[in-house]
């Protein structure tokens, strides 16, 4: 029997491996991101799209702008490349539409902006340590993958954390490591759409799971603007948190990983990604 995940994995590399890998978990990725990611070029980049698209491995899409013209292609994974993926981590084929469905769910528009300026942050430290040596995106988990229970859950923890885990929703969980240093992080990604009490509250269901799991993990809010964050500092200020939060914002695209994270109830310096590691436990 003529098997297609068996004919297409050896024409993998390691890094189409990476890309389908994301694709799978964090749903779409611009040519942009992708190419900043993982690719030393543009062109190199498209021509290898060009390649996984031909093989049926990913699918693209390209949404037009309100005032004319086209954004550029967007990726999603195609059924054979998602089938490709959960042979390779052992896990159970995906359902038959399942590759329909999330070229669907993204196209419908409503939910891409979100999606794709979480992935610009975490494609963005993984474009820096492309280039940087002794820097690594170490994890990069799904607001999905954050959901599952136990997903925070280490081998020596209680069993009842197996059973039970306080619910967090962050947009994004991910480890940067530089030098030999890990920060272990929370995302929250800020439209601006929502209320900042809103945001405030969700600490709580972060104090909670630091409370549950002995350990603490700073959470980070990326604003769309230096004026969100000055508001929600000054709500900060007067709200005691257990847990570390850092503020950014990402007015003029600035990089995640560098000196742009201001940590709340120590005069709001700013910090390097890897500085964070002070406010860890």
């Amino acid at each position: 029997m003529d098997d297609p995940v068996l004919r297409v994995q050896f024409r993998l590399t390691d890094r189409d491996r990476t890309l389908l890998g994301w694709l799978y978990d964090h749903g779409v990725l611009t040519s942009f991101q992708i190419s900043a990611a993982l690719f030393p070029s543009l062109d190199f980049c498209q021509r290898r799209l060009r390649t996984l698209t031909g093989l049926r491995l990913i699918q693209r899409f390209r949404p037009h702008r309100p005032d004319g013209g086209s954004y550029p292609y967007h990726y999603v994974i195609a059924q054979l490349g998602a089938e490709t993926i959960a042979a390779a981590r052992g896990e159970r084929p995906p359902r038959r539409e399942h590759a329909r469905t999330e070229h669907r769910r993204w196209t419908a528009g409503h939910l891409l902006a979100h999606r794709l300026g979480v992935n610009q942050f975490f494609t963005g430290l993984a474009a820096h340590a492309r280039t940087h040596p002794r820097t690594e995106l170490a994890a990069w988990w799904s607001e999905s993958t954050c959901r599952r229970p136990g997903a925070f859950v280490r081998p020596g923890d209680p069993a009842l954390l197996h059973a039970y885990q306080p619910r967090v929703r962050p947009d994004g969980y991910g480890e940067w490591r530089e030098d030999n240093v890990t920060v272990p992080f929370f995302l929250e990604y800020d439209t601006g759409t929502e209320p900042l009490y809103t945001l405030v509250n969700k600490l709580d269901g972060y104090t909670d799971l630091a409370r549950a799991l002995g350990r603490v993990w700073p959470v980070l809010f990326w604003l769309h603007s230096p004026a969100r964050e000055r508001n929600l500092q000054h709500l900060l200020t007067d709200q005691p948190v257990a847990v570390p939060v850092a503020t950014g914002h990402r007015a003029g695209t600035p990089l995640p990983a560098g000196e742009v994270w201001a940590v709340a109830h120590t005069g709001w310096y700013r910090h390097r990604l890897s500085a964070l590691a002070q406010f860890t436990a």
